[in-house]
């Protein structure tokens, strides 16, 4: 086969000339499309972005930094503050900032007179954290402590100097359980909100109480500060400032001059006073203590003050009034009797009271060990007789009287402003089997209708039932000022029914009852109440048999719980009280819950009075909380640099003794001629497979 041949190429100039041209024109398309590209981006940066580029390069010159807004106050129905701001000069480090952090803290401790246990916390935080989130060093510095470090920042990298408010409560530890506190917010709170604010120096947010509750509304707008600084960070001069927008203030039903007259009132005891509105069901104190300083919080508490207040055997970081659950004893004989009033039981009707009565195989006792023969409902009430309770709730059945304790509020649920709380229990037949599988057995209803077995209630329900006892109204707790709410709902019994019980309330304190004590020294206005004593302990047969242990004679934690409730003026009831003494054991007359529920009382009635008599017998305890709370951090830091062998073992007994010798005084029994005002009252014991039982 024969190929073809192949024409030879001719390269000339002209050929040459056009190939060069052709790949020149395709390498110069290329060259302006990348020109293009190149005119375009620049374009879109300089123009489409300009204004970011602009902030990002005004942010290497320009630090932009957040004002923590000052929060709302909290104030009383009258506007009286009762968590405020202050100016405060305050320190803190940034952990991504600081260089040196041995060398740094040792520096602040010197300059601002740090405290070893400020130096330890300081150094535990700063290796907790990371990043930018502050590390706090001190708040509440004079202006001298914070130029001197302000004039240092060059050589203190990290460190961060601000004057902005802090968090005061003026009341201190009488308002720390109602108004809870303010701390730093943690990193879950932030990984939550994803805010820069949480992360401002200074800036807090709600922890507990109200101050959670509310945190929202009282935390307002951040202010900015914009600053030039140089390359190094350095601060050349301060540019402008936009003021932050404080948050909005919360007003509450509560009287706060009542509230610390509350919180004062009781004394060394460990205890809970609530006092009502009766017209509205405004809350108007709400005191529980023993109590901490929120304002301790608020500042970054001490690992010491933690663990005095934590060790405390009277348990002043639990809200009695709301986390604290107890036998209400025989306050609720006032209800137990309404119920037998609507089941059709005359209150002229009597039962003999011979000191006992046998319910199945178990001897149940009255306090009075020889009875108090004949007894119709008035005297069982005033005297208050275990034995005609015990026969008469055998006789309308425990659904009865527990249908009318849930109308009178207890157990009930309210709907409060607070994250934390304890509803207690009002048992029935329906309940037990439900709870435990077991039915309902008749020394079950001997054991409820004197408070005790099953039954629990808190101080605020307790004062709600005292408001419904004395107006007739399902009346509702309530805590901020001039909150629509729809009227009360009738409890639905007979007036005269009503106008009984309080009749037998009056004969409690009036009358010769077992309330004397709460006997208001105020003319022309009476006080109707109810006491109560609620057992913590079982009393064995053969301890009564050998002679009951009195309360003084027990350990703190093995005391009886002391309680009252009632209303004043009795016959034109305004305000409903209730009042709980944790192991009180009625072995104190003066710091007993009758006594201490009647001057608060006499408080909203005539204040100067009352002023002078409190101010008296904190003289015997020691002074006021805040002053025994400082005694108490002393004599404890004390004793722990003892056990570091930091002091000698005969200054802390020293300081120990002189410590608790108030303490100790106080928390004595009552000379003879005070303490022997009412008879001791002596309860029946619980069947083996209950509650520990009695009442009064």
């Amino acid at each position: 086969m024969k190929l073809p041949r192949l024409k030879k190429k001719t390269v000339n100039e002209a050929a040459l000339s056009f190939t060069f041209t052709r790949r020149a024109m395709v390498i110069g398309g290329i060259q302006a499309g990348f020109g293009a590209m190149l005119i375009g981006r620049m374009a879109w940066i300089s123009i489409a972005e300009n204004e970011k580029y602009n902030l990002l390069s005004e942010s290497n010159r320009v630090n932009l930094t957040l004002i923590p807004p000052r929060r709302g106050w909290i104030i009383d129905r009258n506007g009286r503050p009762l968590a405020n701001n202050r100016t405060d000069f305050r320190v803190d480090l940034i952990p991504e900032r600081v260089t040196d952090p041995e060398g740094t803290i040792r520096s602040l401790a010197q300059l601002l007179s740090l405290s070893p246990e400020d130096v330890e916390r300081i150094r535990t935080e700063l290796d907790k954290s990371a990043g930018f989130r502050p590390v706090q060093v001190a708040e509440k510095l004079t202006y001298d402590q914070f130029a001197a470090v302000s004039v240092r920042l060059p050589d203190l990298p990290g460190v961060s100097p601000s004057q902005g408010f802090s968090r005061y409560y003026p009341a201190g530890a009488t308002v720390g359980h109602l108004l809870g506190y303010v701390g730093a917010a943690s990193a879950k709170d932030y990984e939550e909100r994803k805010d820069p604010l949480l992360i401002t120096p200074g800036f807090k947010v709600g922890k507990d109480g109200l101050e959670k509750s509310f945190d929202r509304e009282l935390t307002g707008k951040p202010g900015a500060k914009r600053v030039e600084v140089t390359a190094r960070g350095k601060i050349v001069r301060e540019l402008t400032t936009r003021p932050d927008t404080p948050g909005n203030p919360i007003k509450l039903t509560i009287d706060a001059g009542l509230q610390e007259y509350a919180g004062r009132r009781l004394a060394t005891q460990s205890g809970s006073v609530v006092i009502i509105d009766c017209h509205n069901g405004d809350v108007l104190a709400m005191a529980s203590m023993p109590s901490f300083d929120p304002n301790s919080f608020s500042d970054g508490i001490g690992r010491l003050e933690w663990e005095m207040l934590s060790k405390d055997d009277h348990v002043p970081l639990r809200n009695k009034t709301l986390q604290g659950l107890y036998p209400p004893g025989s306050t609720v004989k006032p209800m137990v009797a309404l119920a037998l009033l609507e089941a059709g039981v005359k209150p002229s009707e009597t039962i003999g009271c011979s000191g006992a009565i046998r319910v199945g195989n178990t001897l149940f006792h009255c306090h009075k060990r020889r009875g108090h023969g004949a007894v119709n409902m008035r005297t069982a009430i005033a005297q208050s007789c275990d034995i005609y309770f015990y026969q008469m709730a055998q006789r309308i059945g425990m659904d009865r009287i527990a249908s009318m304790a849930r109308r009178v509020g207890m157990g009930q649920k309210f709907p409060l402003p607070f994250p934390s709380q304890s509803y207690g229990t009002v048992p029935d037949p329906a309940w037990k089997l439900k709870k435990y599988g077991q039915k309902w057995q008749v020394y079950d209803t001997v054991n409820a209708t004197i408070g005790q077995g099953y039954m629990l209630i808190n101080p605020l329900q307790m004062a709600v039932m005292a408001a419904r006892l004395a107006t007739g109204r399902q009346l509702m707790p309530n805590f901020l000022h001039g909150a629509s709410r729809s009227a009360p709902a009738p409890v639905g019994v007979n007036e005269e029914h009503l106008v009984t019980i309080r009749d037998a309330m009056s004969a409690v304190v009036n009358g010769g009852g077992t309330g004397g004590a709460a006997r208001m020294s105020i003319p022309g206005v009476m006080m109707a109440g109810k006491t109560g004593t609620a057992q913590v302990r079982r009393i064995t047969m053969s301890e009564r048999a050998g002679g009951v242990r009195g309360n003084a004679s027990l350990p703190f934690k093995l005391r009886d719980h002391a309680l009252f409730q009632g209303f004043a003026p009795f016959d034109n009831p305004r305000y409903a009280i209730a009042c709980i003494i944790e192991h009180g054991g009625h072995v104190n007359r003066i710091e007993d819950a009758p006594m201490i529920a009647s001057d608060t009382m006499s408080f909203l009635f005539d204040q100067a009075k009352a002023m002078e008599k409190l101010e008296t017998l904190e003289k015997g305890w020691g002074g006021t909380p805040a002053e025994r709370m400082a005694r108490q951090m002393a004599a404890f830091r004390l004793a722990k640099a003892i056990e570091k062998g930091e002091a000698p073992p005969q200054a802390a007994a020293n300081a120990t003794e002189a410590a608790n010798a108030t303490a100790s005084n106080a928390s004595s029994p009552a000379p003879a001629q005070n303490a022997s005002a009412q008879p001791a009252e002596d309860d029946a014991p619980p069947p083996p497979d209950s509650n520990p039982g009695g009442a009064r």
